[in-house]
């Protein structure tokens, strides 16, 4: 038998975590590939450390990209989160750039030709969730996680909050009854901060954006209230811990609230199923709750590198289910095309859209008018309910 009463915790990290530097200036790197030919393959990581950015990867793109085009890009993804430090400056930095030409093999098994449909770029298993405890239809923990450290960064921005640093974590414990979240039991907070301020002060500093994400009567006992527990924070970005992408991958998921496939997401083209299966996936799931056919819904594909069509697709509606998980997974498959081409044609993702995605979570963010975060829309309701009926 499932708990039913029970505590859980996720956490988030803010766009300025040595992880989110590099997962950011990743996902730049893909949007300027895609600006140039959305038919680019990108595959690109980074690593940030004390002045210093390291680019490497695969590429392939009908337009030429310089280094020198790729070296900005990453100063300026760096600039646009506010590295201005000592020992990490969006001008100062040191870019070395290491990506070179994608693999002949990689590409002979991908790409469409002679007959052939296109092929997944790996294999794997991606995992799509959806819970209806929040109007976004995400895991309360993860969702306020991301909200707390996105308020900071906003306050930073605006300069109503310029002691607040680039660098900050939150994580956040709920109570849940009956499998459904009733209060907080515990907020941790870390956040970068200049030099001066004692750890009240910044305590002080945190209280009302926790406030303002938590639902009203549910801040924590004051004593499990914690902002920087290790007492000071001046040090922090790339120049205190090196950042690595694809680190993240729970913070940018579901917060461990639902399996993950292990596949990162950032600095990876659309045809990389390890970001466009999973976005799929979600996109699904979604749209499963949102149509009241269960209260949570977990969804698996999987694929194999060079073949098209999934080879599972797995749904778990976790007993709340109005429906059998057999009729969902045969709806699934006659709403959505979940081929490679497939997914990318649904969702639009053959665009530049992927640098936002980079910090706060690939899920739960509002739809753009560009075609950003596309997988968040509910506009397969309709058509799932009219398939299980």
């Amino acid at each position: 038998m499932s708990q039913t009463s029970y505590h859980f915790t996720s956490e988030s990290v803010s766009e300025g975590h040595p992880d989110k530097v590099s997962d950011r200036v990743s996902d730049a790197i893909v949007d300027l590939f895609l600006s140039k030919d959305s038919e680019a393959r990108v595959a690109v990581e980074t690593l940030t450390t004390t002045n210093r950015i390291v680019l490497a990867g695969e590429v392939r793109c009908a337009v030429p990209v310089s280094k020198e085009e790729m070296i900005e890009t990453a100063r300026q993804a760096v600039k646009s989160i506010g590295y201005e430090q000592d020992g990490f400056h969006w001008k100062n930095a040191i870019v070395e750039c290491h990506v070179h030409e994608q693999s002949a093999h990689i590409a002979m098994g991908v790409d469409a030709g002679d007959g052939k449909e296109e092929g997944a770029g790996d294999q794997g298993i991606m995992f799509g969730y959806a819970v209806n405890e929040t109007p976004e239809l995400m895991p309360a923990p993860i969702a306020y996680s991301h909200d707390i450290v996105r308020k900071l960064a906003e306050a930073r921005h605006d300069g109503s909050r310029p002691e607040f640093g680039p660098d900050a974590k939150s994580q956040v414990t709920l109570q849940y009854e009956n499998g459904k979240p009733v209060g907080c039991t515990s907020v941790v907070v870390s956040t970068q901060h200049s030099e001066g301020f004692s750890q009240n002060q910044m305590k002080e500093l945190v209280r009302p954006y926790v406030e303002a994400v938590l639902p009203k009567g549910w801040m924590p006992p004051e004593e499990e209230f914690y902002v920087n527990p290790t007492g000071q924070f001046v040090i922090g970005g790339p120049d205190g811990d090196a950042g690595l992408t694809g680190r993240k991958i729970i913070v940018d998921t579901y917060g461990g609230a639902a399996p993950h496939g292990g596949g990162a997401f950032s600095g990876k083209d659309p045809t990389k199923v390890d970001r466009s299966a999973a976005y799929a996936s979600r996109y699904l799931a979604k749209n499963v709750v949102a149509a009241g056919l269960a209260d949570r819904c977990l969804i698996q594909v999987s694929y194999a590198i060079g073949v098209a069509k999934p080879l599972s697709v797995y749904v778990d509606l976790y007993g709340t289910g109005k429906v059998s998980e057999e009729k969902l997974v045969d709806a699934i498959n006659e709403v959505m095309d979940l081929s490679p081409r497939g997914i990318r044609e649904h969702l639009g993702l053959n665009k530049p859209i992927y640098e936002r995605t980079a910090a706060y979570g690939h899920f739960g963010r509002t739809p753009d008018a560009d075609g950003g975060f596309s997988w968040e829309k509910t506009d397969l309701v309709d058509a799932l309910k009219k398939a299980v009926a």
